[in-house]
């Protein structure tokens, strides 16, 4: 079913070490506006939205956990030759001691996921409302993330990144038009 091309949808470039910035990062890692909830999201509401707009949150639902796979190698080349004294001053501490180096799906500030980050309602237009607002609430996190570096290579995928969440926005947005305008069609039976 899938073929696997070790190939990033944007490329990922860091000019250095900075394991304070993949902290950070790990916000949009594992975070409650995060990719990985994003991806989850939108999966997981495709079964109860109209067949006329499933395809959108399949096609953004998978974008997500490429935007995903971003995100780690970020955060991995942003933490690669760091030591365990390094960790622990960008405050990575906790994290170095329970999983080194790996990725853990957790915040920026070491908070574990958990499914209380995804939503699904069952209305279609109160669920698209809601991934309109994820989208805009991780636009905002990359924003502040990109103020948050020097780096141009890396401010250069975040901004990929949050140039996708503001197509994603206006996707949904449309969305929420065709879902009103199948209501308001007049039924014939």
């Amino acid at each position: 079913m899938w073929i696997y091309e070790k190939k990033l949808q944007y490329p990922v470039k860091v000019s250095k070490c900075d394991p304070m910035m993949a902290k950070f990062l790990m916000e949009q890692y594992g975070g409650a506006d995060g990719e990985l909830s994003a991806a989850l999201r939108y999966l997981n509401q495709r079964y109860t939205i109209p067949d006329r707009v499933i395809g959108l949150l399949t096609d953004i639902g998978t974008e997500e956990f490429a935007h995903l796979e971003m995100i780690a190698t970020m955060v991995y080349k942003l933490t690669k030759d760091e030591n365990a004294r390094e960790m622990m001053a960008a405050g990575l501490g906790a994290h170095y001691a329970n999983h080194d180096k790996a990725l853990f799906y957790n915040n920026a500030a070491g908070v574990p996921w958990t499914a209380t980050y995804i939503q699904a309602k069952g209305d279609p237009i109160a669920d698209l409302y809601e991934d309109i607002a994820a989208e805009e609430k991780a636009r905002a996190t990359y924003q502040w993330l990109i103020d948050m570096t020097d780096d141009v290579d890396l401010q250069d995928s975040l901004k990929f990144l949050r140039e996708r969440e503001v197509v994603h926005s206006m996707r949904f947005r449309e969305a929420v038009e065709i879902i009103k305008a199948d209501r308001e069609q007049k039924k014939i039976f």
